[in-house]
């Protein structure tokens, strides 16, 4: 069974990456490999009532990212039908592409370390099409910023859903993570910008006439547009300080904040009549939401799920460390490449029950959360934010796999030697892999993720 699951989940994989070859959008292909994948589950012997059981805790989980997408996604077009924009882009003139980068890949570095590296994506994402003209411009940009994003996202309790996990599990704390792989995330971000900056100086076309035709189409005042976007940042900036506050789920006040917006606009624009009031609130926004794109969430995930399910990421990771014998720099590295391919989630919680034995910010956490949080961003889809930015700018597989991977791989590399130049002494001396009266343990544990959720 097992081997027919992931023969399954390669062949999806193929389709996805060959979208613009096969012109088939790789929303259908994940859909039909995700559905495919939990059949082959059912029809494997799986108990019915236990099997219910397991994929309803699968799809809450799913579900909690989709919410929390769609409603970024609301938020971000709504700011976007307001012209908000034009805070951001009007004090933007330089059209030296190296400038420009260096300038958005710091705000999305900062933004997706204070939001996460799913939300950052997803306004840079948005900001970049009001900025920029050019369609490989625009790609190149938005390559550069899942980079930016992911590092930003590695060094923050908050700022990724792997380093989430690790913090709320109790394995790191929140000063130390941010002191101790804030220098590698940005090493990680720095060296493919200054690698891009010495071989490409060309300029960049940037859009200037597109706003005006957009405010003859929806006039607003520069007020409306200084508030909606004072809002739309505001809503985003609660959602991590209402998790800190509530210890409820993301998604949670992500929808709190949809919602007041939504109810300000209504007021804002009550006077107006009901085509140009549609155009402003979320009831008309929200049908410019990329549906392709959550469905697209919804098959992948899905699919790694059903993995999941009949053990082969655990088998993955117990492989891992019989491999390289217990070396957390090897083991990691290779889980942050491996999460270039598969959700990183289910990677790092298979880490923390194989590596229970470690100490609270010992070295092994911290570099974790560093390669399991930057690596995914050698491939498009390794990440939730590549996902996102792919979804968004409608960006080519193999056109990342060729123009941006590489840099990707040179800046993740260089930030894992940098950790491990600042800590190598440290963890000879601590740390010497997991201990060995859980090693018979670990090759039986199943991942509990219904008690890992809800702690």
């Amino acid at each position: 069974m097992e081997i027919y699951i992931i023969g399954v989940f390669i062949l999806g994989y193929i389709f996805i990456t060959l979208e613009h070859v096969l012109k088939i959008d790789k929303a259908s292909s994940a859909l039909i490999t995700g559905a495919l994948c939990w059949a082959i589950v059912a029809l494997g012997g799986y108990d019915l009532h236990e099997l219910e059981y397991e994929l309803a805790e699968h799809i809450g989980e799913i579900s909690e990212i989709l919410f929390f997408l769609l409603g970024a996604m609301t938020i971000v077009e709504l700011v976007d039908s307001h012209q908000g924009f034009k805070v951001i882009t009007d004090r933007i003139t330089t059209k030296n592409k190296i400038k420009l980068l260096w300038v958005l890949c710091f705000v999305a570095f900062f933004f997706s370390a204070v939001l996460d590296n799913l939300t950052a994506a997803i306004v840079m994402g948005a900001l970049l099409t009001k900025m920029i003209k050019d369609k490989k411009d625009l790609w190149f940009f938005g390559g550069m910023i899942i980079i930016a994003a992911n590092a930003g996202g590695a060094w923050s309790p908050i700022g990724d859903v792997t380093t989430i996990m690790l913090w709320l599990e109790g394995k790191v704390t929140a000063l130390n993570i941010m002191q101790s792989t804030i220098i590698p995330s940005l090493v990680c971000m720095l060296v493919p910008l200054i690698y891009v900056s010495f071989t490409d100086r060309s300029s960049v076309s940037l859009i200037k006439e597109r706003s005006e035709i957009e405010h003859k189409k929806n006039p607003t005042t520069s007020f409306e547009r200084n508030l909606v976007f004072s809002l739309g940042v505001l809503g985003l900036l609660f959602v991590p300080v209402f998790k800190l506050v509530t210890h409820l789920p993301p998604y949670m006040g992500m929808l709190l904040s949809l919602g007041t917006i939504w109810l300000i606009t209504e007021i804002l624009h009550g006077s107006k009549n009901h085509e140009e009031k549609t155009a402003l609130t979320v009831s008309g926004v929200v049908r410019k939401i990329d549906v392709p794109t959550i469905f697209f969430f919804l098959g992948i995930l899905l699919a790694v799920s059903s993995l999941q399910t009949i053990g082969t990421l655990d088998s993955v990771a117990n492989s891992l460390r019989e491999m390289f014998n217990g070396d957390i720099f090897i083991i990691n590295l290779f889980i942050g490449l491996l999460s270039a391919v598969v959700d990183n989630v289910p990677l790092v919680a298979g880490a923390i029950k194989m590596y229970s034995g470690e100490a609270v910010d010992s070295t092994f956490w911290e570099f974790l959360a560093y390669c399991a949080g930057t690596g995914g961003s050698v491939l498009i889809i390794g990440s939730a934010a590549g996902v996102a930015m792919m979804g968004i700018l409608k960006i080519d597989f193999f056109w990342y796999l060729r123009k941006i991977s590489f840099l990707a791989f040179i800046g993740y590399v260089s930030g894992a030697f940098c950790y491990w130049t600042l800590n190598k002494q440290e963890s000879d001396t601590k740390l010497k892999g997991p201990e060995i009266e859980n090693e018979e343990k670990t090759h039986t544990q199943i991942i509990d993720f219904d008690v890992l959720y809800n702690k």
